[in-house]
């Protein structure tokens, strides 16, 4: 299954398995590097030592390539990136930030860099800047989120009209038939987030992955958009939410009910009624927890499968 994005990391399917917080550790990074996609390891809720760590035993576990994604809004960034740098990783996916500020650092040291958008905007701002593909994620995604709300299936074709670079599809995505659907759209590629936190590989808590594969349509929604919009299953944490909503709060207010630490507890620890708990709404197509090789193998059958009857028709 050769094509830009195989040929941009040396993977066999352009599948990439998203650098996601509390959920893609080395356990996870290394079997889908393993399963022939590319593993990210999610830095987003690692202290530099910690993700130090996590890059040297991924290394220790797999031969193949791998990446780390990076928020750029990271307090501890430049000793992040140092790291980065320090271990030999490669491949760099960045987000929540301005990609002018590392792109051309982290190219001038060896290393591929991508950058995750939610817009055609910032899309054209992250190819000026010079990144060597693109991540364009609707909203159906889990986790912090776009605030202009475009779905995958109009943002994918959107973005593709003005770019030259390298295409990766995200949000909504946990299928071969969704894989396919965004290729058709004009995606070189897909990332995949909420199904593998339904790993047994991912470092979620048990508590988090079983309410994973029983949510059902509707169990998620985007909230806290006055601080960073937030995709997340609900529970007493976002029922509370709600309720300060209804007295019009301030942000202050809002940075004060979420507190610190409070998606660790939720998907980390296993806390499911005041943790926040962040999915996307593929959640309701997710009825399993299976191996990371089974899930890349299903993903790639089906997508082989539906791509066949497609010609077919």
């Amino acid at each position: 299954m050769e094509n830009r994005i195989t040929k941009l990391f040396n993977i066999d399917y352009p599948i990439i398995q998203a650098g996601m917080i509390w959920n893609s550790g080395w356990r996870l990074a290394s079997a889908a590097s393993n399963s022939g996609i590319l593993g990210l390891i999610g830095a987003g809720s690692m202290y530099p030592d910690v993700l130090r760590e996590h890059i040297q035993k991924c290394k220790a576990a797999t031969n193949k390539p791998f990446g780390v994604n990076v928020p750029m809004l990271y307090p501890n960034i430049t000793e992040i990136m140092d790291i980065i740098v320090e271990e030999d990783v490669k491949i760099v996916f960045t987000s929540a930030g301005n990609p002018k500020t590392w792109t051309k650092w982290l190219q001038d040291r060896g290393i591929t860099v991508v950058h995750v958008v939610s817009s055609v905007k910032f899309a054209l701002k992250a190819q000026e800047a010079g990144v060597d593909a693109i991540v364009a994620e609707g909203f159906e995604a889990g986790g912090h989120n776009g605030r202009d709300e475009t779905t995958t299936l109009t943002l994918i074709p959107m973005v593709k009209e003005q770019l030259n670079i390298p295409l990766i599809a995200a949000g909504g995505i946990a299928t071969g038939k969704a894989m396919l659907a965004c290729m058709v759209l004009g995606a070189d590629g897909v990332q995949v987030g909420s199904r593998f936190v339904a790993s047994e590989e991912s470092s979620a808590h048990q508590n988090f992955k079983e309410v994973v594969v029983n949510a059902k349509e509707g169990d998620t929604q985007l909230t806290l958009k006055e601080l960073a919009p937030v995709r997340l299953i609900k529970n007493k944490f976002y029922d509370e939410v709600q309720e300060l909503y209804k007295t019009g709060p301030s942000v202050d207010d809002l940075v004060k009910l979420l507190g610190r630490a409070r998606a660790k507890r939720g998907m980390f620890e296993g806390d499911l009624d005041d943790g926040e708990l962040e999915i996307g709404q593929i959640a309701g197509l997710i009825h399993d927890i299976k191996p990371v090789a089974t899930i890349v193998k299903d993903i790639v059958s089906e997508f082989e499968k539906a791509k066949a009857e497609v010609v077919n028709l």
